[in-house]
């Protein structure tokens, strides 16, 4: 047999071993063309070959609108763009000139989004040439949906389902680092129930978490924007940090949250404020300094609710610092 010969075998060899890999795999040309686009691809993302072979249309396959695949930013040398397409990756390294990432794709073909982790790495002629880049899937969608409800589970009370105390701190640490920086205001709402001893006393800790659920609702409810942050900040007392919000937004939310508690019109019946369940409000707005600690937000937001809770509770007191 001809030495010519053998390497068309081996090739041939080589490309239907790849076309049966049990691992989604797909190869581009240096051009950045598919040539190869396996069985296990074809299962992964319910394209079929014949129709990605020979063109670059390969992304259709993972997103709703063209952008690089980790194969195309090595056939193309855009290294510096991995920032920017993907959140989770490792640039090459003296040993490998590979690269590897993990990245959410719609997959709008397979009509499901998927976690995937992709390795790439190219394929080099005798002189050093790039002749292709093959690239390999995994689909690690069950193990990130795991990793995300423990994490999400790390920074929720358990009980009400809003930010915990941990995530409340994290993000009052960072929202007055970036109030700091930008010179914008910042508010925080420190809100308490009403004689909730009395009621847990009255009607069992039982329904006391039942209360305590439905409150939380009603906060949320009336605290609606993205970068507003609810929390349990402790027992039957909640907070809501409200970046970029003055006095008078922060009264009016500080309202709404009062008045939908006394809606939700839980009985209370050894309550000296009113037969239904309420809360007390205590806030304060500012525009922070390089000086402003979270621990004098925290005591100015405390010491406005402590004013309403001596003034007949029920009521909102706003502090402007």
């Amino acid at each position: 047999m001809s030495n010519k010969k053998q390497i068309q075998l081996e090739r041939r060899f080589a490309i239907d071993l790849m076309r049966h890999l049990v691992v989604p795999t797909f190869v581009l040309d240096a051009k950045g063309n598919v040539i190869i686009w396996n069985k296990a691809c074809e299962r992964l993302t319910g394209i079929d070959a014949k129709d990605v072979l020979g063109t670059n249309n390969h992304w259709k396959a993972f997103y709703t609108e063209p952008r690089d695949c980790l194969a195309d930013i090595l056939v193309h040398d855009r290294v510096g763009d991995l920032d920017s397409l993907y959140a989770c990756h490792a640039k090459p390294s003296d040993i490998s000139q590979g690269l590897t990432a993990e990245n959410w794709c719609i997959m709008p073909q397979a009509d499901r989004r998927l976690y995937l982790a992709i390795d790439v790495g190219p394929i080099l002629d005798e002189g050093g040439n790039l002749v292709a880049v093959v690239e390999t899937l995994r689909d690690l969608t069950e193990k990130k949906v795991a990793e995300m409800a423990l994490e999400s589970l790390a920074h929720k009370d358990g009980l009400t389902g809003l930010a915990n105390r941990r995530s409340f701190d994290m993000s009052l640490d960072s929202a007055l680092l970036h109030a700091q920086k930008t010179r914008e205001k910042l508010s925080l709402i420190l809100c308490d129930i009403d004689h909730f001893k009395a009621y847990n006393d009255t009607y069992g800790h039982l329904q006391g978490d039942g209360c305590l659920r439905q409150v939380a609702l009603a906060i949320e409810g009336k605290a609606g924007r993205q970068t507003d942050l609810v929390a349990r900040y402790g027992g039957e007392e909640f907070a809501v940090i409200l970046p970029r919000a003055d006095s008078k937004g922060v009264k009016r939310v500080s309202e709404r949250i009062r008045k939908a508690v006394k809606n939700l019109k839980c009985p209370h019946k050894k309550s000296k404020t009113s037969k239904w369940v309420t809360v007390s409000l205590g806030a304060v707005t500012l525009t922070p300094d390089e000086d402003t600690t979270v621990n004098q937000l925290i005591r100015k937001a405390d010491k406005a609710l402590y004013k309403a809770k001596s003034t007949g509770r029920n009521s909102t007191v706003v502090t402007k610092a």
